[in-house]
C-alpha cells in the first residue's frame, strides 16, 4: 500500500518501500532541448551537481537555461528505496526528494554560479514543501559529489541566510549531504517542461538576490 497519512515525516528503514534491483527503463533519445546524453560517460571537462528545489520540473528548465551546462535529467535521490517510481517517491514512504542531476563545465559555469540559480529560483525554508506541493520529496537540498562543492554550498547557505534575515525570511532548511544513489525518473518526465510548454510549474521565488563570492571580491 503506498498511501501514508504523514507525507512530511521521513521514513526510516523499517518504514521504507522495498524497492526493486532493476533501474528504471529509460531509454536516453537525447536532452529535448540541449541534444546531449542524460547518461554518462559525460565529457571529462564536466562535473556533476544535484539539487532539490521542489518539483523537478520547473527546477530542471533553470539548469537547462544556463550557459556552460551538458546537461540535466530529473530523478530521485537521498532516501532509502532502490529504483523507486513516481508513485513510490510520492508516497512518502521513500525518503527521495525530487531532484535536477546538471552536468556542468566549471570553466563556463561555475559551481557557484549553479548555487545561485538554485537559491534564487525556490524558497528555501519552507522545510517539506514548496508552495501548495508537500511532502519529503520536495524539501530542499544540495547533494555534493566533493569537499569543495560542500564547503561552496555550506558558505553560499551562510551568505543567503544573512540576505533572507534582512528580509525578515525565516531559516534556511535546505538539507547539504553527499550525493548518493541518483535513480532516473520515468522517461516522460524528462525534459517536461520543454515537451510541455504549459505544464504544471509550482515554483515560487523569495525575490531576494544571491551575490556571489567573486562578484563581491571582485568590487572590494
Amino acid at each position: 500500500m503506498l498511501l501514508r497519512r504523514n507525507k512530511t515525516h521521513m521514513p526510516d528503514a523499517a518504514e521504507a518501500l522495498p524497492g526493486r534491483s532493476e533501474a528504471m527503463p529509460v531509454q536516453d533519445y537525447g536532452h529535448v532541448v540541449l541534444g546531449t546524453s542524460l547518461k554518462p560517460p559525460f565529457p571529462p571537462d564536466c562535473e556533476q551537481a544535484i539539487f532539490g528545489m521542489g518539483c523537478f520540473w520547473g527546477a530542471e528548465k533553470f539548469f537547462w537555461q544556463m550557459s556552460g551546462v551538458h546537461t540535466t535529467a530529473v530523478g530521485y535521490c537521498g532516501g532509502t528505496t532502490p529504483n523507486p517510481t513516481y508513485a513510490e517517491v510520492c508516497s512518502g514512504r521513500t525518503g527521495h526528494n525530487e531532484v535536477v542531476l546538471v552536468v556542468y563545465d566549471p570553466k563556463a559555469a561555475p559551481y557557484e554560479q549553479l548555487l545561485k540559480v538554485f537559491w534564487e529560483m525556490h524558497d528555501p525554508t519552507q522545510g517539506m514543501r514548496q508552495g501548495n506541493d508537500v511532502g519529503t520529496q520536495y524539501r530542499s537540498g544540495i547533494y555534493v559529489f566533493s569537499d569543495a562543492q560542500r564547503e561552496l554550498a555550506e558558505t553560499s547557505r551562510d551568505r543567503y541566510q544573512q540576505a533572507l534575515n534582512a528580509q525578515r525570511f525565516a531559516e534556511i532548511t535546505t538539507e547539504i549531504v553527499d550525493a548518493g544513489p541518483f535513480y532516473y525518473a520515468e522517461e516522460y518526465h524528462q525534459q517536461y517542461l520543454a515537451r510541455n510548454p504549459a505544464g504544471y510549474c509550482s515554483h515560487g521565488f523569495c525575490q531576494v538576490a544571491y551575490t556571489p563570492m567573486a562578484t563581491t571580491a571582485e568590487t572590494s
